[in-house]
């Protein structure tokens, strides 16, 4: 016969009798019991990371994305933002409230743009006469004059543009678009960054960094200069069969090694990089090649220039790349060489006439090859300048004077992926320095680049432990539905 026991043993001990019963419903009656969905069951399959093309889960417009990044801050009062009280009070003093990065340096005198605005192309888009090449696509960008970051220094600006917060290591956008799309090639990268020969951006390598997302999601850096990318080609005794032996038992020694680390990313990550670079060995080189380009094309890119050869060269190869299916491209200059705070009368023309070409040319051939509907195109940077005049120490020369920064209103343009064409969106003060009117932040562009990939910003995200990593943290963040067609 059976040991008999308690009530109170019978309940303690049946793990799903009424015990458990009761417990449930006295913590459900105080509020304590988990809601439905909140304990995650653990995935039943290893989660694999990869590049292979991957639908968005909403109707997409863009398919890549060319960012033309100009590290710095160009001076949208010089290029984009014309206002007639600047010229009205030039060399008077500014009695508004201003926000000074360099306040050893700093001035309140008013400095108007040293250069002409004139309308542009039959939308009659106010554009200075330092760009006359964008001046001639005006008919097919929207123009934001109402940038806003409020992240006043460049590396937290840069970030704040690039990744949606204001430290470095975090994830950037290119880095997002590869781990949620892939790639619509598995000969390239899906992510390249193009750097200028003099040097890498102030961020470096957190410029591509694929930050808390898995490895194989970082930007793949070309270089600015032959050979673009090093070892492409094999030594002659290992050509044809005897390296396809190689890399094929290569690659089994890295799967039994990869089996001993389950999960290990980075390891994953180098694996696919070497499957990748024995693929690049004939694509990339060819990608690269602008030799075959027409010579009407290599002029209108300027190639035949020695100021423009370099950038028109990079933004050339950028739309080979697009061509060929990588996801996104970012072209950088060196260090923050668009950073005026002195010098500004001959170092700001300097620079237009190095990419003013290239970037123009770039959106006329994607378009005239039936890409730029599909290809999401940017042009700016992470600030723009002051409306008053910075003081170098010690010279007070106006030819030697600059701007200061200014990430409270600012100018960027973009183009195709269903942007409207010939659009102006957004003002600022008649100064120039405060966005007054449909104001845009960074986290409301990045919605809005996601968004023309088909992605929701709210809904991007990835799991780190407990962690959730998203490119857009701010749930007040929106598509910034007026710049589309």
């Amino acid at each position: 016969m059976g040991k008999l026991c308690s009530r109170r043993h019978w309940l303690q001990s049946s793990a799903y009798g009424l015990g458990s019963v009761a417990a449930a419903m006295l913590l459900e009656q105080d509020g304590l019991l988990a809601q439905e969905g909140a304990l995650k069951k653990p995935p039943l399959e290893k989660p694999v990371y990869d590049l292979s093309p991957k639908q968005p889960p909403r109707p997409a417009k863009a398919k890549a994305m060319i960012s033309m990044f100009m590290m710095g801050g160009p001076s949208q009062i010089d290029l984009f933002d014309p206002k007639p009280e600047l010229v009205k009070r030039d060399g008077q003093q500014f009695e508004g409230d201003i926000r000074f990065d360099n306040a050893a340096q700093a001035s309140r005198q008013i400095m108007a743009p040293r250069w002409e605005f004139k309308p542009r192309g039959e939308c009659g888009m106010e554009i200075s006469e330092l760009l006359p090449h964008t001046a001639g696509i005006a008919d097919d960008i929207t123009l934001i004059r109402s940038m806003h970051s409020a992240v006043n220094n460049h590396f937290p600006g840069f970030f704040a543009m690039n990744t949606g917060g204001i430290v470095g290591g975090r994830a950037t956008l290119g880095s997002w678009l590869s781990y949620a799309l892939g790639s619509e090639t598995q000969e390239l990268p899906a992510y390249v960054a193009l750097t200028h020969p003099s040097g890498l951006p102030i961020c470096g390598g957190d410029s591509w960094t694929n930050g808390g997302l898995p490895s194989i999601y970082q930007g793949t850096v070309v270089r600015p200069t032959e050979p673009r990318m090093f070892n492409l080609n094999p030594p002659p005794h290992l050509r044809g069969a005897a390296q396809v032996e190689q890399l094929r038992f290569l690659e089994e020694f890295n799967r039994q090694h990869l089996e001993q680390y389950p999960g290990n990313h980075d390891l994953e990550a180098r694996i696919a990089s070497y499957q990748l670079a024995a693929k690049m060995q004939l694509s990339a080189r060819e990608a690269f090649d602008i030799s075959g380009e027409t010579a009407e094309t290599l002029e209108m890119y300027g190639i035949n220039n020695d100021t423009t050869r370099d950038y028109g060269t990079r933004c050339l190869i950028a739309r080979r790349l697009v061509e060929r299916g990588v996801r996104f491209v970012q072209i950088f200059n060196n260090g923050q060489s668009w950073d005026h705070h002195s010098s500004i009368a001959t170092e700001l023309p300097a620079r237009c006439r190095e990419i003013d070409q290239p970037a123009a040319a770039l959106v006329k051939d994607l378009k005239q090859r039936g890409l730029l509907d599909s290809t999401l195109v940017h042009w700016g940077g992470e600030m723009g300048r002051l409306p008053t005049i910075q003081v170098p120490v010690g010279d007070t020369e106006l030819k030697k004077v600059g701007r200061d920064h200014n990430t409270y209103g600012f100018s960027m343009w973009v183009a195709g992926a269903g942007i409207k064409s010939g659009y102006v969106h957004g003002e600022t003060d008649e100064f120039s320095h405060y966005a007054v009117k449909d104001l845009v932040t960074h986290h409301d562009w990045l919605t809005t680049v996601l968004d023309r990939f088909g992605l929701d910003a709210q809904s991007l995200h990835f799991e780190v432990g407990a962690q959730k990593l998203s490119l857009v943290e701010n749930p007040s963040a929106r598509v910034i539905q007026e710049i589309l067609a």
